[in-house]
């Protein structure tokens, strides 16, 4: 029984341990979630900036395929895509949600796409389901290493389009939908939509100030294409390190019910041995006690 209790002791102790581990965790989580949603937020007045820039220059020189040019697509199976994923476990099914959606989306796309992936997890998801991965990247740990991320890409994807090995270019990222709940995207990034183009042609200008573009209007507009792809890559990787975060959030909430039901079942059977053991202690006092206080009979004559 003693080797029981102690046994249980330490059982309860390691839980408790847990326990602590688990709520950091959770706060943690809980934290970054606001960190990347304020980021995310706070980036779409850049992008309104940017926008704006773009329409005046679709209007000058409308449906400009300065990326991707359309005509190439036609006899080019040049397809890229960055999948996002996390470096880290207790995620829940987070890896493998848009690991699966890749995977079936790729597979509905022409040729053999050139896939980078961002995340160790995600990365073994998608070389177990076959995928020929090109590149890896390492998941940002903070806003601020985001923009490294998001040149390396950039970067990437640019010499891509160069040498025309990518004239299309897709991300797969899992957007958040809750404060707990999110759902696999796929944004085509490149070639820039022409419908897109057109309603920005159109959109109003805020003020009744015109504005001109000064200089050529090719280098201005290929300067706001390129911080328009870094907007929409920046976007796209906080979102999915949101994501990321509100699924580590839910499985430390599970983790965190699980750990209080175990804590309560170890102390529920600690004081029921101990109170067992109790009660065999009383029951060998009284015994003993009345063992003593029966009279002994004196034996009998001759």
């Amino acid at each position: 029984m003693s080797d029981t209790m102690i046994a249980l002791r330490r059982q309860i102790h390691g839980a408790g341990d847990l326990q602590s581990v688990v709520r950091t965790m959770k706060a943690l989580a809980a934290s970054s979630i606001g960190q990347y949603e304020q980021s995310v937020s706070a980036l779409a007045d850049y992008s309104r900036t940017v926008e704006l820039g773009l329409s005046v220059c679709f209007r000058k020189a409308p449906l400009i395929g300065l990326i991707g040019d359309q005509r190439k697509r036609l006899h080019a199976e040049a397809i890229g895509a960055v999948v996002f994923g996390s470096d880290q476990g207790l995620v829940g099914q987070f890896n493998e949600v848009i690991a699966e959606y890749t995977v079936k989306t790729l597979a509905s796309l022409p040729g053999h796409p050139r896939v980078w992936a961002v995340g160790e997890r995600v990365q073994k998801q998608l070389a177990d389901a076959g995928v020929s991965l090109q590149g890896f990247f390492p998941v940002p740990n903070s806003v601020k290493t985001i923009t490294p991320l998001v040149g390396q890409i950039l970067l990437e994807s640019e010499t891509g389009s160069s040498r025309g090995e990518i004239l299309e270019l897709h991300l797969f990222y899992n957007r958040p939908t809750s404060r707990a709940g999110y759902s696999p995207v796929n944004h085509r990034l490149l070639p820039l939509d022409e419908r897109w183009q057109m309603e920005l042609a159109s959109r109003p200008w805020p003020t009744e100030n015109l504005p001109e573009i000064i200089g050529p209007t090719t280098s201005t507009l290929r300067a706001l294409i390129h911080e328009y792809l870094f907007v929409s890559l920046f976007r796209a990787c906080a979102e999915s390190l949101a994501s990321e975060n509100a699924s580590r959030l839910s499985a430390m909430q599970r983790a965190e019910k699980n750990i209080d039901e175990l804590l309560e079942d170890l102390n529920r059977r600690f004081h029921q041995i101990r109170q067992r053991g109790i009660d065999e202690e009383l029951f060998d006092v009284i015994s003993g006690f009345e063992a003593l206080a029966t009279p002994t009979q004196p034996p009998d004559g001759p």
